[in-house]
């Protein structure tokens, strides 16, 4: 639905952008393009950022680990 609404609002923008001049609605056009394009590449760094961190350890798991490390040199 939303694909639908999206191409009824580009095709009543493209006529809107057909009445006003060559220059003006270059201008509008470009700027719509050039924002989308921006926003595209905000969305793929946040996109980057969630996959790029790594699952960060609590303190149980870091004393867990430490538990079994000390435990190890113990025992050998």
């Amino acid at each position: 639905m939303y694909l639908v609404l999206s191409i009824v609002l580009s095709t009543i923008l493209g006529f809107v952008l057909l009445f006003f001049g060559t220059y003006i609605a270059g201008v509008i056009a470009f700027g719509i393009i050039v924002g989308c394009l921006f926003r595209g590449l905000y969305l793929l760094n946040d996109i980057h950022k969630s996959l790029d961190s790594s699952p960060k350890k609590n303190k149980v798991q870091v004393a867990y680990e430490s538990y079994l490390n000390e435990r190890e040199k113990g025992i050998h």
